[in-house]
């Protein structure tokens, strides 16, 4: 009977135990034969409730996107475009600054492959994310997928997970295979949502207005109205005409972005807009499309292009309007064709049709007026007359360009990690980038194509002092204000010289000395992003040590930093009684081959730090999650009996627990 009782007692602890490890995102999947050697591999989740998995599509500088990986691929077997999601939630994040796109309640990864070796038998396939709600888990999922055999109908083989592992634990269940058999395929994946599109839409709206103000497109106006009122026979058929233009203007634009979206594909662009390169090309191209705005070079189209659409004008009827408005889009492209281009990538880079509505909105903000001022024609002596203010609005673009550059140029450098572009030196950028726009607006500098002025207008005026009070704003950020206003532009506090700033030695002591294996981390705190470092210099000082299990793509660990960790009671804490150590369960650096082992927790094969942080957290705590906070002494034993660990919680509750353990350690 004591027997019994002992073994049950242990099986029950070691469940509680255990519980901790969460998994809350629970897959299956199925392949799908969808003609000779092309198949359909669905991966589904269902997600439990107030918990997401971040999408493919997450952008660079924030949460972990997933990732679909294939084994053995290149001589077996090729994919056919990029894997497809189901309903996914865009949300802005202001932690990080950035979109992010998750799925929450379920979600649906369809990836369709072509088989190139007729010999391959299975498909053995990869799912690596992060999912969160309070806390943040990095999972990996692996995947086999068997080749159905029979070829004269459809199969679905539905497939339970064959290997978990959370960033390194690795359970191994029975794997479960159920074949169905059908005539046709069982569903089909529905188009992932785009959301923002009314953001992006209103963005392109005010983008056509101010190319609406350019010195190409702004005298067309009221040339192309008197040409339809005064050529009609009639007040109507004149009206009639100049709806037609303006929606040729419409149907030209929507056009160009309905071709981008089908050549390049809906997600293409997205995935794109996350490399590298692309981010790198598109600064590039940004810098000329500013140099062209400031008057170093005019960017247009070939000339016979628009005599030969010109041409086409003379017509008549709706041919003829729908190439008079082509002609009026080759003319004016030097003053819209970067503004254009931008949207287009912009817009491109969300995915789905996202271009199509970038363009409705340009395009309509610019054809409107053509009608309006068709309709009421006496409208047209208000207008103000051309002048030098048409080129003012040109290069005023120009310098908003060339600011908006450096946010491409400074995603490439976070990508690398190569601190070229760090908050620092991306905000000296735009102060002296705004600044010379005051000046200019001020009539301070003037530049190539600008006319003489003996005085500035009042309108001017108050856009310059406009200018300069932004450009004012932005140089506390040069010594750590968080500047709200512009959060998703500028690279994030922690991603700088010093996290306090440009002048301080990044603590708030600002005579501390970073001890050796030391870094500045949140709010200027002393922190060992190695445990054993960390401990070395815990006992020389004797003080406890905090460890911070952490992420740097975890969301709630960030929103801990900023709240919690900010808070005066709490920094003091942090800064003057305990050591801290944050480990990083997402660091992809990899182990040196010496070091590497398996988990004789999980089984797992140990290759970064990442891993090896993991392991750490699990074979110690029995627990996946970040943010995860452990305060021990100088032994590793947890200080706090009552509560071992604290995660995502309030100031108070942080404070008291580390009170309590700090108590404890000096006993």
């Amino acid at each position: 009977m004591r027997k019994l009782l002992f073994i049950l007692f242990a099986f029950l602890a070691f469940t509680k135990v255990n519980a901790q490890i969460l998994d809350p995102a629970k897959w299956t999947t199925k392949i799908e034969k969808k003609s000779a050697n092309t198949y359909l591999l669905t991966f589904n989740a269902v997600i439990e409730k107030d918990w997401h998995i971040y999408s493919q599509f997450t952008p660079d500088g924030g949460p972990l996107p997933l990732e679909v990986i294939f084994k053995n691929q290149k001589e077996n077997f090729t994919l056919v475009g990029k894997a497809k999601e189901s309903k996914t939630t865009t949300a802005f994040n202001d932690i990080f600054g950035v979109n992010e796109t998750f799925f929450h309640d379920k979600a649906q990864i369809q990836q369709e492959i072509k088989i190139i070796n007729p010999k391959i038998t299975k498909i053995e396939a990869e799912l690596n994310y992060q999912v969160c709600k309070e806390v943040c888990i990095n999972l990996e999922k692996k995947f086999t997928f068997r080749i159905p055999l029979n070829s004269n109908i459809a199969k679905v083989v539905i497939l339970k997970a064959d290997t978990t592992r959370v960033d390194t634990l690795v359970s191994k269940p029975e794997v479960k295979e159920t074949n169905i058999y059908v005539k046709s395929a069982i569903e089909t994946t529905k188009p992932a949502s785009q959301k923002g599109l009314w953001s992006i839409f209103f963005i392109a709206f005010l983008s056509g207005f101010a190319a609406l103000l350019t010195p190409c497109v702004f005298p067309m106006i009221p040339m192309t109205v008197s040409f339809f009122t005064k050529q009609s026979k009639s007040k109507a058929k004149g009206i009639r005409h100049a709806i037609i233009y303006g929606i040729s203007i419409i149907f030209i634009y929507v056009v160009l972005g309905f071709l981008v979206t089908w050549i390049f594909g809906a997600d293409a662009l997205n995935a794109l807009s996350t490399n590298v390169w692309f981010n790198i090309i598109f600064f590039i191209l940004l810098i000329v499309f500013a140099a062209s705005f400031l008057g170093a070079f005019e960017i247009m189209l070939p000339n016979s292009w628009a005599n030969k659409v010109d041409s086409q004008a003379d017509r008549g009827g709706i041919v003829g309007i729908l190439f008079m408005a082509l002609a009026l889009a080759i003319v004016s492209f030097s003053c819209t064709g970067p503004i254009v281009g931008t949207l287009l990538v912009d817009a491109a880079s969300k995915g789905g049709i996202a271009p199509i509505i970038g363009m409705l909105g340009f395009s309509l903000a610019l054809a409107l007026p053509f009608m309006l001022f068709a309709m009421f024609p006496g409208w047209l002596h208000s207008l103000p007359r051309s002048g030098g203010w048409l080129n003012t609005v040109k290069v005023v673009l120009g310098f908003l360009e060339l600011a908006l550059a450096f946010k491409f140029l400074s995603n490439a450098d976070l990508v690398l990690q190569l601190h070229l572009l760090e908050r620092e030196v991306f905000l000296a950028i735009w102060i002296a980038v705004f600044g010379a726009l005051a000046l200019y607006l001020f009539g301070k500098i003037t530049l190539p194509h600008d006319s003489p002025m003996t005085h500035i207008s009042v309108g001017r005026l108050l856009m310059g002092l406009l200018v300069l009070t932004f450009t004012i704003y932005l140089i506390p950020g040069l010594w750590g204000a968080p500047l709200k206003l512009i959060n998703a532009f500028p690279p994030p506090i922690e991603y700088s010289e010093s996290p306090m700033g440009f002048g301080s030695s990044g603590v708030k002591n600002s005579t501390a000395i970073l001890p050796e294996g030391a870094k500045s981390g949140p709010h200027g705190l002393v922190v060992f992003d190695d445990y054993e470092k960390g401990l070395a210099y815990a006992k020389t000082v004797h003080k406890p040590i905090m460890l911070d299990f952490t992420g740097y793509a975890c969301v709630n660990c960030r929103k801990m930093e900023n709240n919690v960790w900010s808070d005066d009671r709490v920094f003091s804490i942090l800064n003057n009684e305990v050591v801290l150590i944050s480990l990083y369960v997402d660091d992809k650096r990899e182990l040196p081959k010496r070091e590497r082992y398996i988990s004789k927790t999980t089984g797992a094969e140990i290759e970064t730090i990442g891993d090896k942080w993991t392991d750490f957290m699990i074979s110690k705590y029995k627990t996946n999650t970040q943010p995860l906070y452990v305060l021990t002494d100088l032994e590793g034993k947890s200080l706090n009996e009552d509560k071992p660990t604290i995660s995502y919680v309030g100031v108070e509750e942080y404070e008291s627990w580390l009170k309590i353990g700090i108590l404890k350690f000096k006993k």
